[in-house]
């Protein structure tokens, strides 16, 4: 399988590189290869910085690595990214906006579209100025939509 997966947020430094490392982890622990993981944000302020040290610290008590450096979404993505997956609304509407055609917007996905036990979350929230519970629960969030992100990629087999 060949498959090119970027996952997007406003800064790039919380939501996506988390999403991007657990993904990692699950394709890793599945077995699934052939599979291109990578994050990027909408928002340039952060180019170049490693994720949020609040999130590679919660990241890191579940057992994933976070070592992205956060970048911003380019219309060449486009190209290479079989599915753009993106946290929330305004995420969403700023990657369609730079699609290049509408054949290439039906690849942008919201991540909570692949939720199974979180049927209620319309989006994923943005944890920069919430506590602890704030990036736990992202988390948790990204850890379901993961796990059926890998279910959709092993069906498209």
């Amino acid at each position: 399988m060949e498959k090119q997966l970027l996952f997007v947020c406003l800064g790039n430094i919380c939501r996506s590189p988390a999403a991007e490392g657990v993904m990692r982890d699950m394709l890793r622990r599945k077995g699934i290869e052939g599979v291109t993981v990578d994050s990027a944000g909408t928002y340039g302020g952060h180019s170049g910085d490693l994720p949020d040290p609040r999130m590679r610290a919660a990241a890191a008590r579940r057992g994933y690595n976070l070592t992205h450096r956060a970048r911003m979404i380019r219309e060449e993505d486009f190209e290479k990214f079989d599915m753009i997956i993106v946290m929330d609304d305004m995420n969403y509407e700023t990657v369609h906006r730079l699609a290049p055609s509408r054949k290439d917007a039906e690849r942008i996905f919201r991540m909570v579209e692949f939720c199974r036990h979180h049927p209620d979350r319309t989006y994923v929230p943005d944890p920069y100025y919430e506590g602890v519970e704030g990036f736990e629960l992202v988390l948790d969030l990204l850890e379901d939509a993961c796990e059926g992100i890998a279910e959709h990629l092993q069906r498209e087999e």
